[in-house]
């Protein structure tokens, strides 16, 4: 199996959910983080229990030639990634990805499926009672995931949301916390303009590096956009390297053209992104954090991927011992946290399935002033694996939470102090 090329697709079809995502009207005011790595493996753990045109359904979206394909190469991408990623020794980057699953006692699972999941995607396993003790079921899979993603991820089953049909539950934990290579310093943040995209701006405080000596900083421009890589501390790892890029176009309202371009034009990432230092003038990237959830089923059905989640179609035979235990996805939804400041990154996901230094102007520099709506995603660049992808509207809240706050005196007042 070619990695590289099977890394690519995985960044493609990444982008294309991501585009997906973002173009729902329901999320055009909103911050939006989500994980492509959670999707993608919870996919093909379900895929590997699938056959006819479910199968084909799910391959075709993942763009893999089989099962056998997917399964090796998501379980490369796990060890590859993030597996023995918790005990690196410091200052690296802490990462941990776990799967789980846990099936109704009345429902017996393959022995080809079991084993697989085990193998393959590093499952753990738990019978439990659906039917009389759904809402112990609910607070189990609740405290798994709120544990594997260190306490930002809760409540990602909703109480009540075990019903009288629900046979299996898969859910994965994806935790990142990672230190800046060179952090920003904090005894300088300030409050600065951020434009929205009502025409509006905000004061929301900023990061800034005071750095005398060198002003370069890994950035590359194209028409219309410019592309930032900030670098996480590695540690003794030789074969691990996380950066977070932001994608800061040119025009304010600029950022919906730039994710259905990063999406339409295959292999954007791999000619976008920055590989040598430039100088760099006006320097500020904004502090944010962002909570989200995602119901998947309504873009992944717009994706292609219907049978699935049809009663009528629905074929996940290869799960179960049983022809008479008939599944369909009653749901899929994922949870993702990320909280970027002056010391570094803290993010996390969980995806479930039921059946910045102002410096002096120097013309032969470059500015790069993150103040107005970006896209970012943190990458594990020797893989080239995409973790974690987002936009940010507003760095302070959610921007649909906001009462059109159109005064200046507002704004100052929302920024905390008048610069």
């Amino acid at each position: 199996m070619d990695l590289k090329k099977s890394t690519g697709c995985h960044t493609d079809v990444a982008l294309l959910i991501t585009k997906t995502v973002f173009s729902k009207e329901k999320y055009h005011d909103k911050n939006l983080i989500f994980s492509p790595l959670s999707l993608h493996a919870a996919l093909s753990i379900v895929a590997a229990g699938s056959d006819g045109s479910t199968l084909d359904e799910i391959l075709s979206l993942l763009r893999s030639d089989s099962i056998d394909h997917l399964n090796s190469f998501t379980s490369q991408i796990i060890s590859a990634v993030v597996s023995d990623g918790a005990a690196a020794p410091l200052p690296s980057p802490s990462l941990s990805f776990v799967n789980g699953a846990w099936a109704d006692k009345s429902l017996s699972l393959s022995h080809s499926f079991k084993q697989l999941v085990t193998t393959h995607y590093k499952a753990s396993l738990a019978s439990l009672d659906f039917q009389t003790k759904g809402g112990e079921v609910c607070h189990e899979v609740n405290s798994w995931v709120e544990k594997e993603t260190n306490g930002l991820i809760t409540e990602l089953l909703p109480s009540q949301s075990i019903s009288n049909s629900t046979r299996l539950i898969f859910a994965n934990a994806l935790y990142f916390k990672g230190e800046w290579k060179h952090k920003f310093d904090a005894s300088i943040t300030g409050n600065y303009d951020f434009h929205l995209l009502n025409g509006t701006s905000i004061k929301v405080p900023f990061m800034e590096r005071r750095e005398y000596m060198e002003r370069k900083r890994y950035i590359s421009a194209f028409d219309g956009f410019k592309v930032l890589r900030l670098s996480y501390k590695q540690g003794s790892y030789e074969n691990r390297k996380f950066s977070m890029y932001i994608f800061l176009p040119d025009a304010i309202d600029g950022l919906p053209a730039l994710i259905e371009r990063a999406a339409s034009e295959p292999g954007f990432l791999d000619d976008k992104l920055p590989r040598k230092k430039v100088k760099v003038n006006d320097f500020r990237i904004p502090k944010f954090k962002i909570s989200f959830s995602l119901e998947a089923s309504e873009v992944l059905k717009e994706l292609g991927m219907v049978s699935p989640f049809s009663q009528g179609s629905a074929d996940f035979g290869k799960m179960v011992e049983s022809p008479l235990d008939k599944l369909y996805i009653e749901s899929m939804f994922q949870k993702a946290f990320i909280e970027v400041n002056e010391e570094g990154t803290e993010a996390a996901a969980s995806f479930m399935v039921t059946l910045a230094a102002m410096g002096i102007t120097r013309p032969s520099g470059i500015d790069f002033v993150a103040d107005h709506p970006f896209l970012f995603m943190i990458r594990e660049d020797l893989t080239g694996t995409i973790l974690f992808i987002g936009q940010v509207l507003h760095p302070l809240v959610d921007p649909a939470t906001l009462n059109n706050e159109r005064s200046s005196k507002r704004r100052r007042r929302f920024g905390g102090r008048k610069n």
